[in-house]
């Protein structure tokens, strides 16, 4: 297939090796990946914070970028960003009063996938090592994005890969499908609420004994890391395309 990166703007800012790591896995499968060179944000923290009109040139530039290219499917490392393309442009053209924009926005999303949902649901992948490689040798425990599990309703496709991934122990999380408290801006605008809810997540994830924190959203990875390195505790995060891209040769280190 030919695949459409969508790379997302905390992912290509903060975490380019997550990027790399799924074109790695999809080439690893012998499939031809391009980058719309003209994508940027998708708008998702202007939209989710109410800035509507705001968001509308950010939308259409990401429509514009992704319906021009000659591709099969896109796939993005992001629970939050993928139900942003899905959900969130189509409902932004339409309360715009946009039906042409509407049309497209709609048509981009059917074809755009958030990683495992590409893996499982289109290229058949239900065992990491033996059609990936997937190896890496260490025990984590593994968080749940909401957007992924709400929105997009992922269930257990990351955990499930995550499993089969050689050498690999994977201990559950206590009150897993509890949100870590990130969300955009809420993080900002209510800090101590946010705060408190990820000072939760934190002690779960250390309650497992795991060496690492892994999860579908770089976002969501990025506020528990940060919150895990300020209390100096052990656990890392990673994300689930770094995991995948490891192998026995060149294993992903914490």
């Amino acid at each position: 297939m030919r695949i459409a990166l969508f790379a997302t703007c905390i992912v290509d800012a903060m975490y380019p090796e997550t990027a790399k790591s799924t074109v790695k896995i999809l080439e690893r499968l012998g499939h031809e990946v391009i980058f719309p060179k003209a994508q940027a944000c998708c708008g998702q923290m202007h939209m989710n914070s109410g800035y509507m009109p705001e968001a509308l040139p950010v939308v259409e530039n990401h429509i514009n970028a992704f319906d021009t290219e000659d591709y099969d499917v896109a796939v993005a490392p992001s629970g939050s960003c993928v139900a942003s393309v899905k959900h969130q442009h189509p409902y932004l053209a339409e309360r715009l009063g946009k039906p042409e924009l509407k049309e497209r926005a709609v048509a981009v999303g059917k074809r755009t996938y958030e990683l495992s949902q590409l893996l499982v649901d289109v290229l058949g992948i239900t065992n990491a090592a033996e059609q990936l490689g997937s190896y890496f040798p260490q025990t984590i425990t593994y968080h749940p994005s909401c957007h992924g599990m709400r929105s997009l309703k992922l269930g257990d496709r990351q955990l499930d890969l995550l499993k089969t991934v050689g050498g690999i122990t994977v201990n559950e999380l206590p009150e897993a499908d509890q949100c870590c408290g990130f969300g955009g801006t809420f993080s900002i605008k209510n800090s101590d609420v946010s705060s408190a809810m990820l000072e939760d997540k934190m002690k779960n994830i250390c309650s497992t004994g795991a060496s690492a924190c892994a999860g579908g959203d770089a976002s969501c990875l990025m506020h528990i890391g940060g919150g895990l390195s300020r209390t100096g505790a052990k656990p890392k995060t990673l994300h689930l395309a770094d995991i995948l891209a490891s192998t026995m040769e060149e294993t992903v280190s914490l």
